[in-house]
């Protein structure tokens, strides 16, 4: 896939000049590398960020077109505001066709619905890397490199030296790594041990009292019986004094 894009040279430099620039709907940016001296350039905003979205914008070689002088250019970096979707910076680098490159490329996984793991098993695909670091020259980058998983099984996992990569491309590894790139697993389910603990946890119906079967502790009952027995002596007090004062004065009365 062929992408183009023009700009223009960038004469004004600084923070102010940078300013205008962006609210005049243009983005400042700079393109370096190869042969030639670095030049500040300014694009389009609104073909940049259109062209931004697309996947291979990011991992392709770009064409740009510099006030009719075309080169051949790698999208390296850009940077966003910091909360509205606008482009603030891009930086461009120039490639040469003899010089091998290094590139992130996307992964693109494909068949897993097809694989036993996820027919047979109930497996579900994790994605452990979206993305390759290769090397290779610049008529050979890839714009995505494709990850079957149709031949994968529950606890199977790929690794970045089982992909089959594109004539002319190799991963970017040191000597002895071999980093997973996507792996089948089975759902988070809880185990039959973990359902066995919990049943014994859980007590058994006859064992719950319910609201009329619940006994009142000893404690409660004897307190009960503690208060009735005051209760009682307080009440045969008072009537014992009433009738002692009722006698003195009848005795009163009568001398």
């Amino acid at each position: 896939m062929k992408i183009e894009i023009s700009a223009s040279k960038r004469k004004a430099q600084g923070t102010g000049a940078s300013r205008r620039l962006r609210l005049a709907g243009r983005v400042p940016g700079i393109v370096y590398g190869g042969d030639k001296e670095p030049v500040n350039i300014e694009l389009d905003h609104k073909d940049l960020y259109h062209k931004m979205k697309m996947e291979a914008f990011h991992a392709s070689i770009v064409t740009l077109d510099l006030e009719g002088g075309k080169e051949q250019v790698l999208l390296r970096a850009f940077n966003m505001h910091p909360y509205k979707l606008r482009v603030a910076h891009v930086d461009f680098q120039r490639v040469s066709k003899d010089k091998k490159i290094h590139m992130k490329v996307p992964l693109h996984f494909v068949n897993a619905e097809l694989s036993p793991g996820v027919k047979e098993q109930g497996g579900v695909a994790s994605h452990v890397l979206n993305e390759l670091d290769v090397r290779c020259l610049p008529d050979d980058l890839p714009e995505f490199i494709e990850v079957d998983l149709s031949g994968m099984s529950v606890g199977k996992s790929i690794h970045v030296k089982d992909l089959e990569l594109p004539n002319g491309v190799e991963a970017t590894l040191h000597r002895t790594e071999n980093p997973v790139v996507a792996t089948l697993l089975l759902p988070q389910l809880q185990t039959e041990e973990e359902l066995a603990a919990e049943t014994e946890a859980v007590p058994a119906p006859s064992e719950v009292p319910s609201t009329k079967q619940e006994a009142k502790p000893e404690e409660d009952v004897a307190a009960e019986g503690k208060g009735g027995e005051k209760g009682g002596d307080k009440g045969g007090d008072k009537g014992g004094d009433k009738k002692d004062k009722k006698d003195k004065k009848d005795k009163k009365d009568k001398k």
